[in-house]
């Protein structure tokens, strides 16, 4: 069955949840000038991370099962290839910018960033920093949750063969969903970890992979609902304003909020097809380099803040204006002068697709 590589509202999805990221991450800089309430709702935003995870699966089940379900392992080679084609040539080159910044503070006798160890340079280069090895995240903070991601590509083939999915039940996907989230909340709960942002270096790759797994599901029910998605859409849409109410009066984050992620990323799929503001232009431009912003993004705020910043706390707003714009044109650059570029070169030297 052929089906769409691309909803267009999922990649839109995409570009607000890295934007989300970037203001978790500069909320700090902001607090001498943003209501404290702000400040609040960017805190979370380490929690876009795990809708990332969520949709990561969703997209790579489209794109990827049917192959592997019909070639086997004859296809992990293309498919392990086309994923690492698509995440470390900027992985990369972030990490090198970071080594050559490093470098120069050496050169110099300035301090290096407390994140900067050259013995854990070797783990970040293997893209294997986060996989509970390390006890810090280190280098380029974001690329944790890259690293993560490799773990689940490897899994996935696994995952596929595994089972014939076509002749699973609907009402035993929908079960599976729900003990993958009670699986989630029970090994942080186990723990003692009350949030999911906790312990990324040991949790983030679990974390990563029910999410993920949890994804695939909502892409295989999405396969099957979707030629009549008006009522599977209305209790999506449902079921999420409850988990979200839930979560309001006091329910725990590891249980709610993918609850609430994956009714979103359904609800966005199956009206997809209709009149959805998600699939704008500019909005879906955001999500198409969203990517390079997530990945570049601390790296240039620390830049950003060494040449223009004098007080960490409290960064006027338009000068945080002129670091959004410098976001925005770097992430812009990436994507269409390296990424773009970098992805197709390796598509054309690597495995063929089975035929």
């Amino acid at each position: 069955m052929q089906v769409r590589h691309e909803l267009r509202p999922l990649t839109s999805a995409r570009g607000i949840a890295a934007w989300y990221v970037v203001l978790y991450h500069i909320r700090e800089s902001a607090a001498g000038t943003l209501p404290q309430s702000v400040i609040d709702v960017f805190a979370k935003g380490y929690l876009a991370v795990d809708f990332f995870f969520v949709l990561s699966g969703f997209v790579i089940w489209l794109n990827y099962r049917d192959l592997l379900a019909q070639h086997r392992w004859r296809a992990v080679p293309h498919f392990l290839w086309r994923r690492l084609s698509r995440i470390y040539p900027l992985h990369l080159l972030i990490l090198l910018g970071a080594v050559g910044f490093a470098l120069a503070c050496v050169a110099t006798g300035r301090a290096l960033p407390p994140d900067y160890r050259w013995d854990t340079l070797p783990w970040h280069l293997l893209l294997l920093q986060n996989w509970g090895l390390l006890s810090q995240l280190g280098w380029n903070v974001p690329a944790w949750s890259i690293s993560c991601e490799l773990g689940a590509y490897l899994l996935f083939p696994l995952l596929v063969t595994s089972i014939d999915w076509e002749a699973v039940r609907s009402a035993v996907l929908v079960a599976l969903l729900g003990l993958l989230m009670l699986g989630l909340w029970a090994l942080f709960t186990a723990l003692d970890k009350d949030l999911l942002g906790n312990d990324i270096p040991h949790l983030g790759l679990p974390r990563c992979l029910f999410e993920f797994a949890m994804g695939t599901i909502v892409a295989a029910l999405w396969l099957r609902w979707r030629h009549a998605p008006r009522r599977p859409a209305t209790i999506a849409a449902l079921l999420g304003l409850a988990g979200l109410e839930a979560y309001w009066l006091g329910a725990s984050e590891l249980l709610a909020l993918p609850f609430v992620f994956v009714n979103l990323l359904l609800l966005l799929a199956l009206t997809a097809e209709g009149r959805n503001p998600m699939k704008g232009r500019v909005i879906h431009w955001f999500g198409e380099i969203s990517y390079a912003t997530y990945l570049a993004h601390a790296f240039l705020f620390m830049l950003f803040k060494i040449a223009f910043v004098s007080d960490l706390r409290n960064v006027p707003l338009p000068l945080l204006g002129l670091f959004v714009a410098i976001v925005v044109a770097v992430s812009a650059a990436l994507y269409h002068g390296f990424e773009l570029p970098a992805q197709r070169w390796l598509n054309r030297r690597g495995p063929k697709r089975p035929g």
